[in-house]
């Protein structure tokens, strides 16, 4: 089993240390992903070194046009499974805009973080992850972060003190909308609201899952409220808007 990158997986079989000649079985995970990041060329190279007749799987909680490409050229009869219709909100999320002013943002995240039970905040750059945890933890709320700026140690650190209880709150980018569960997580809050719709679902995702309830809030300042009401007309819900 090879667990890897486009980029280093293709460096390894360019220096001779990997043949992908009996590969049985390629998985393509977040495959919408990675067409965004721009690593389809990559994969298509690497799916062209597997065999012919080999099974190819492409998962992704949101699937769309843009790996049309790679099922017309890499799958024979593909079959589609879906856990939920493409544009279906989890129905035990309930989704809520409230519209603030700048000035307000950091102690209406306070309030929201003081309440029971686990809270993900979402920003947009690593740098406002960083000085918001920083904010937060000084407000009394215990935060930890999660970005790209951190080496693995800190991950590791950080994410077990989330799952552990001893972090009721979790700053992240989206570096953790895709791919991390953790328990119990009851809300789930836009601090920026994202770009496209895609990234609202995935990172709203973290809450509510396996059954669970959960809430979804997005903090909307009044130049957001066009970007706000698109991006929630993408995503295909109707949230509750609050001044």
């Amino acid at each position: 089993i090879v667990v890897a990158c486009p980029g280093r997986l293709e460096d390894l079989i360019g220096q001779g240390h990997c043949t992908l000649d009996d590969v049985e079985i390629t998985v393509l995970d977040e495959a919408d992903h990675m067409a965004d990041l721009g690593f389809l060329p990559a994969v298509r190279r690497i799916l062209g070194r597997t065999p012919k007749r080999s099974q190819r799987l492409l998962f992704s909680a949101t699937l769309d046009k843009a790996i049309d490409t790679l099922v017309k050229q890499f799958l024979h009869d593909p079959k589609t499974h879906q856990a939920d219709p493409a544009q279906s909100p989890i129905s035990t999320m309930s989704h809520h805009v409230l519209h603030v002013d700048r000035d307000n943002r950091l102690p209406i995240l306070v309030d929201l973080a003081s309440a029971p039970g686990r809270l993900i905040v979402f920003t947009r750059t690593k740098h406002g992850a960083k000085a918001l945890a920083r904010q937060l933890n000084k407000s009394g709320v215990p935060t930890v972060e999660l970005h790209g700026n951190l080496g693995q140690g800190a991950r590791t650190r950080n994410m077990e003190a989330f799952h552990s209880g001893k972090a009721s709150t979790l700053v992240a980018t989206d570096i953790a909308a895709r791919g991390i569960h953790v328990d119990d997580v009851t809300l789930v809050v836009h601090a920026d609201p994202p770009v496209e719709h895609k990234a609202y679902l995935h990172r709203s995702g973290r809450t509510a899952r396996a059954g669970n309830a959960g809430t979804v809030v997005t903090l909307m300042t009044s130049e957001q409220v066009r970007d706000v009401r698109d991006l929630t007309r993408a995503a295909g819900i109707k949230p509750t808007t609050t001044r």
